[in-house]
């Protein structure tokens, strides 16, 4: 996918976070891209500081929701970036529901996106982005069900690939997983929550964590991946202020 202005890319949870970077970083290459999300003032604001961007209201962990929206938006790129905020505590602090918390959000919306684009299915050619995230390779003690839930995001994404290849539908799916970040929610509970650990500011977390990962780093990193041959990527990506760097 050399020329991007002919891209139809949805954006699944790009209205605040990586997401919204992500969202903004194709429309300033040329893409039409329309962004889904679940609540109407994030989306109204992206709307007006840069206009031409399409929105969705709808739920992502919703069936009909995916499934609606792919067919009526007939994307040849789709970024799932939608996820829910952990609940920041020590294991033995925890209830199931609040443990499991990604589970039926980051993990539905994978799985429900997944199958959706399979079914329909994207045009060939086609690209799946999911958003893990690095804990799913290092864990994360204070986040609950989080890492398990990330490293089965890309679990999906990689039995979408087979899936994809077995059928013929020339649909390349890709995970990207990200460092922890203060540029959207997550990443700043968990700057909160682990500052707190080692006795320190957040500040002080964040000036110790070296250079990090922003918004505009995310963008032009998965619009580089989306333009990169298929043949030439690999499965996941670990992605830092660097930008991407394959996973094994």
């Amino acid at each position: 996918m050399h020329d991007r202005s002919g891209l139809r890319t949805l954006v699944v949870g790009g209205s605040r976070g990586l997401g919204r970077g992500v969202a903004i970083a194709f429309h300033e290459a040329g893409a039409d891209v329309v962004v889904v999300a679940r609540s109407a003032e994030p989306l109204a604001a992206l709307a007006a500081a840069h206009p031409g961007i399409g929105t969705e209201i709808a739920d992502a962990t919703d069936d009909g929701s995916a499934t609606r929206l792919i067919d009526r938006c007939r994307p040849n790129v789709l970024i799932l970036a939608a996820g829910a905020t952990p609940v920041m505590a020590q294991l033995q602090n925890l209830g199931w529901d609040a443990f499991s918390t990604n589970w039926h959000s980051d993990v539905k919306i994978a799985f429900t996106w997944l199958r959706a684009a399979l079914s329909a299915p994207l045009p060939p050619g086609s690209r799946i982005v999911v958003f893990g995230s690095g804990a799913a390779l290092d864990g994360s003690p204070l986040s609950g069900g989080y890492a398990g839930a990330k490293a089965t995001q890309r679990f999906l994404a990689e039995y979408g690939q087979q899936w994809s290849d077995r059928d013929g539908l020339r649909i390349t799916v890709t995970t990207v997983m990200p460092r922890m970040t203060p540029h959207g929610d997550v990443g700043r509970a968990g700057i909160r929550a682990y500052a707190r650990l080692r006795g320190q500011s957040e500040e002080e977390f964040v000036e110790n964590s070296g250079a990090l990962l922003t918004r505009q780093i995310a963008g032009s990193a998965v619009v580089d991946l989306v333009r990169t041959d298929s043949s030439a990527l690999a499965r996941a990506y670990l992605l830092t202020a660097g930008g991407c760097a394959p996973v094994g």
